[in-house]
C-alpha cells in the first residue's frame, strides 16, 4: 500500500471514529435525560437545557476553530478538541449536580467544536474530488452508526449501570483516536497558512450568537425577546464587519456570489431546525407517556438512525453522479413527510405507527444529508475547506439550537417550569403536536431552499 493510500485510509477512519464519537454522546443523553431529570429533581426545561448548552458552546466556537485550522493546522486544532472532548467526558461522569453537568456540558461543547470544524475538512483535503461523495457518504454513516447505537446502548447503560456510565464509554474511543492521530496521520494541512485572524470578528460572532440562541431558550420571556433581538442586530454588524476586514473570519463572497454554497447551507440549517429535537421529543413521550424504560425506548428510536446509517453511503455514491441538490430535495420530501405523520400523535398512538414514521424520517435525512455536504464541500476553493466544514458546521448545530430552541419556547408556553407529571401530559402531547406542525412545515419549505441551489456540476 502506497503511503498516499495510507494516509488516505488513516485520515478516513480517523475523521469517521470522531464522527461516530459526538452523535453517540447527543443520543444516548437524549434518551438519559429522565434519569438525569430524577436525580437532580429538574423541570423539562432545565432538562432540555442538558443538550442545549452543549449546542450552544459548540455553534459559538465552531466557524472561530474552523479559520484557526485553516491558517495553523486542521490536524493540530482537530487533536486538541479530542483531548478536550475526552477529558470533559470524565468530568460530566463526576458531576455532583445540574449547574456542574451542564457547565461542563459546556467544555465538551468547546472540544467539540474543534472536531466539527476540522474532521470533515481533513477527509476533503485528501480525497480528490471525484472520491468525496463515497467518503462523505461513509463519515455520514458513522454520524447514523452513532445516533444509532445512541438510544438502544445509552438506554440499556442508563437502566443497567446508570446514567454516568454513558459519559464513561467515550473515554477510551476518545483515546484511540488520540493514539492514531499521534501514529498513523502524518503530515498537517493548513489551505490558508500565514493569512491573519480576524480576532474582533469572531468576538462578535460568538457574542452575537451566544445572544441570539440563549434568547431563544427564553422565550417568550422579555429577557429572550431582548437577547434574541441582540443577535439580530449582532448578525447584521457581524456581515458588516466581515465586508470590510482584510482577513475576515468568514469570507461573505461565499455567501453572495455563491449560490450553491449558500443555499446548500441554508438547506442544512432548515432540515437540522425540523428534525434535532425529533429524539428528545420522542425519547420523553416514550418514557413518560408509554411509560417504556429507558431500554425500550432506545430500541423503538434506533430504527430512525439505523436506516440513516443504512441509505447514507448510498445517497453518498449517488451524489457524485447525479446532482446533489436533486438527491438532497427528494430526502428533504421524505423527512417532511415523516415529520407530518407525527402531528397525529397521541397517548394511545400503536408503536408501529411511531417505528413507521422513524424510518420514513431516517430515509429522508439519509438521502439529504451525504449529498449536501458534497455539494458544500465541492462548491468551494480547497482554502476553505476549514471553513467551509465549519459553516456547514454552525448550520448544523445552530439548526439543532432552534429545534430545541422551539421545543423550549412550547414547553414554557404548555407546561411552564413544572416538572412532567401525569397531570400535565395533555399538556405535554400539545406541545409535542405544535412542535411537530412547525417542524414538517419548515422542511417542506427547505426542499425549495434545496432545489435553489443551483447546479455543482
Amino acid at each position: 500500500m502506497t503511503d498516499d493510500a495510507v494516509v488516505k485510509r488513516s485520515a478516513l477512519l480517523i475523521a469517521a471514529l470522531a464522527a461516530f464519537l459526538t452523535p453517540f454522546m447527543v443520543s444516548s443523553i437524549n434518551i438519559a435525560l429522565p434519569s438525569i431529570g430524577r436525580e437532580f429533581h429538574m423541570s423539562a426545561v432545565a432538562m432540555s437545557w442538558v443538550p442545549t448548552a452543549y449546542l450552544l458552546s459548540a455553534s459559538v466556537f465552531l466557524v472561530p476553530f474552523g479559520r484557526i485550522a485553516d491558517i495553523y493546522g486542521r490536524k493540530k486544532i482537530f487533536s486538541y478538541g479530542i483531548r478536550i472532548y475526552t477529558f470533559s467526558a470524565l468530568l460530566l461522569a463526576l458531576s455532583p449536580s445540574a449547574d456542574f453537568l451542564i457547565g461542563f456540558r459546556v467544555l465538551e461543547g468547546f472540544g467539540g467544536a474543534m472536531i466539527f470544524g476540522t474532521g470533515v475538512a481533513i477527509v476533503t483535503s485528501v480525497f480528490p474530488p471525484a472520491e468525496r461523495g463515497r467518503v462523505l457518504g461513509i463519515n455520514v454513516a458513522a454520524i447514523y452508526l452513532g445516533l444509532s447505537l445512541g438510544p438502544s446502548f445509552g438506554g440499556f447503560l442508563a437502566q443497567q449501570l446508570g446514567w454516568r456510565s454513558i459519559f464513561l464509554t467515550n473515554i477510551p474511543i476518545g483515546l484511540i483516536v488520540i493514539y492514531l492521530i499521534s501514529a498513523k496521520l502524518p503530515g498537517e494541512w493548513a489551505g490558508s497558512r500565514g493569512e491573519k485572524f480576524d480576532g474582533i470578528g469572531a468576538g462578535i460572532y460568538g457574542i452575537t450568537l451566544a445572544a441570539f440562541m440563549f434568547g431563544l431558550s427564553r422565550l417568550p420571556d422579555r429577557t429572550g425577546m431582548l437577547l434574541t433581538a441582540i443577535g439580530i442586530a449582532g448578525m447584521a454588524l457581524f456581515v458588516r464587519w466581515e465586508r470590510k476586514a482584510g482577513s475576515p473570519l468568514l469570507d461573505m463572497n461565499l455567501f453572495a456570489d455563491n449560490t450553491a454554497f449558500a443555499f446548500s447551507n441554508l438547506a442544512a440549517l432548515i432540515n437540522y431546525s425540523a428534525t434535532f429535537a425529533v429524539t428528545f421529543l420522542m425519547s420523553l413521550y416514550l418514557q413518560y407517556i408509554k411509560g417504556y424504560t429507558p431500554q425500550h425506548a432506545g430500541l423503538i428510536l434506533i430504527a430512525q438512525p439505523v436506516v440513516m446509517a443504512l441509505f447514507s453511503p448510498l445517497a453518498g455514491r449517488l451524489s457524485d453522479k447525479i446532482e446533489p441538490r436533486i438527491v438532497a430535495s427528494l430526502g428533504m420530501g421524505f423527512t417532511a413527510a415523516g415529520l407530518f405523520l407525527f402531528t397525529r400523535i397521541s397517548g394511545g398512538t400503536h408503536v408501529a405507527f411511531i417505528v413507521a414514521g422513524l424510518l420514513l424520517l431516517g430515509f429522508g435525512f439519509a438521502l439529504f444529508s451525504s449529498p449536501n455536504t458534497n455539494a458544500v464541500m465541492s462548491s468551494i476553493d480547497k482554502r476553505f475547506y476549514g471553513v467551509g466544514s465549519a459553516t456547514l458546521g454552525t448550520m448544523r448545530l445552530t439548526g439543532q439550537m432552534l429545534s430545541m430552541g422551539i421545543a423550549m419556547v412550547l414547553f414554557a408556553i404548555h407546561i411552564g417550569s413544572a416538572r412532567i407529571t401525569h397531570e400535565n401530559h395533555p399538556q405535554f402531547l400539545a406541545s409535542m403536536k405544535t412542535a411537530f406542525t412547525i417542524f414538517s412545515a419548515l422542511c417542506f419549505g427547505g426542499i425549495f431552499a434545496s432545489l435553489a441551489r443551483g447546479k455543482v456540476r
